[in-house]
């Protein structure tokens, strides 16, 4: 089944169902492949001052900030940035402000450490 969102710039997610992700981060999945190595794409909802512990990506990753702002050791990404992190690359993300992003994996990260 198809799913629009013809207003995602315009905040257009609030009706979207988001669940606990880890802590201070929610999510909601838009698309999800059967197999649980494969490719997904879902909304991430940070609150002021969460993020995620150094990760490395296993697959091609993109995210598209739309609203607030996301950082990592490259620099802070505002509303309407779009990052692709490549196979192979390694970071942290926090949120300072809080933010919404349009994520979209090839493959689930790995974890490398705790913060």
């Amino acid at each position: 089944m198809t799913t629009v969102f013809p207003a995602l710039l315009r905040g257009e997610f609030a009706s979207v169902d988001f669940t606990p992700f880890r802590a201070g981060i929610e999510i909601a999945h838009l698309y999800r492949s059967p197999q649980p190595d494969g490719p997904a794409m879902a909304l991430l909802r940070y609150a002021a001052g969460a993020s995620v512990p150094l990760h490395e990506h296993v697959g091609v990753e993109t995210i598209c900030v739309l609203s607030g702002s996301q950082s990592d050791e490259g620099g802070t990404y505002l509303a309407g940035a779009l990052v692709v992190n490549p196979p192979g690359s390694r970071h942290r993300v926090w949120s300072e402000e809080g933010c919404v992003v349009l994520i979209s994996w090839a493959a689930p990260v790995r974890i490398i450490g705790e913060d």
